[in-house]
């Protein structure tokens, strides 16, 4: 056997070796690249997963609304409601004693609706109008408490007095007399005298009411009011008068100022929320609306109420 012989057989296993060597290479190669394109194709999914879970939902904040454009969105929705007002003002009037004025239930009536436009959510998805109903009845109704001087107390013992009153009436079939109507109530005449005086006093039973033992004696007379005399009567109509001249002076926002505070007894808050303007500058215009008015007062020869 010669050598070149020798050495092409010893060289076999050598190549065979280094094939094997290369195979296992290329299939750790090829498990590698398939890890890979697998991570590859996966690990979109998961990032975006991540993202949406972790990305913050950014919510965008309405419009800012003027607050010129606030007034004039709530004068339109007044206006468009008066209507509403008078209706809830004419049903409660029905209920009420003739002498309270309509016209007074519907001013307080729309205070309420510049309220409840004030107050009004839309994003709460309901009606105006069943909003604003129950802000105008309720402020319709504080109005009329404002006006009642009588107290609940003496309310429930004028009620007291006119049941045992009507009982009595009807079981002695004549008018009761003051000792009955007092044992009724459980009261001595000395108190039941007291409770009669004080219903008379905040008018809920009229003064010249007579019991029947001094039915026969005539009517009393009571001195009048100082508000209710004829020369004070005079002097607050001059004083009117010469106020209106005053006012005339003024430019029209200062004389819807002093009218809206003196004659609708608005607060200075209110009155700037119907002009637009802030608290602070109703109040300069307050007082700068006085001095003028002081000034045409004085050219008048004014300088105090005590001239009328």
């Amino acid at each position: 056997m010669t050598s070149k012989t020798r050495k092409t057989k010893a060289k076999g296993p050598q190549r065979k070796t280094a094939m094997m060597k290369t195979a296992m290479v290329k299939t750790a190669m090829l498990k590698t690249a398939t890890m890979k394109t697998t991570l590859i194709k996966t690990t979109p999914v998961i990032k975006t997963t991540a993202m949406i879970k972790s990305t913050p939902v950014i919510k965008t904040k309405p419009a800012q609304i003027s607050p010129a454009t606030k007034i004039a969105r709530r004068d339109r929705i007044v206006l468009e409601h008066l209507p509403l007002v008078k209706a809830i003002a004419v049903r409660v009037h029905e209920n009420l004693p003739v002498h309270v004025d309509l016209d007074d239930l519907v001013h307080a009536g729309v205070l309420g609706l510049f309220d409840a436009a004030s107050k009004f959510n839309p994003e709460k998805q309901v009606a105006f109008s069943s909003y604003a109903k129950h802000r105008i009845k309720g402020a319709i109704l504080d109005s009329l408490r404002q006006l009642d001087w009588a107290s609940r107390d003496l309310r429930r013992r004028h009620k007291q007095v006119e049941a045992a009153t009507r009982e009595l009436a009807a079981t002695l079939q004549r008018t009761p007399t003051e000792s009955e109507i007092a044992q009724k109530l459980g009261v001595d005449v000395e108190r039941w005298r007291q409770m009669m005086v004080d219903l008379r006093s905040v008018g809920l039973i009229s003064a010249s009411t007579r019991t029947a033992e001094h039915d026969d004696l005539p009517a009393p007379d009571f001195p009048s009011k100082p508000e209710t005399q004829p020369d004070n009567m005079c002097s607050r109509e001059q004083m009117r008068s010469v106020l209106g001249v005053a006012m005339k002076t003024l430019p029209e926002r200062y004389q819807k100022v002093v009218f809206l505070y003196y004659t609708n007894e608005m607060t200075m808050k209110e009155i700037g929320g119907i002009l637009g303007i802030n608290e602070s500058r109703v109040s300069q215009i307050h007082k700068s609306a006085l001095e003028k008015m002081q000034v045409v007062l004085q050219a008048n020869g004014i300088d105090s109420v005590h001239a009328f």
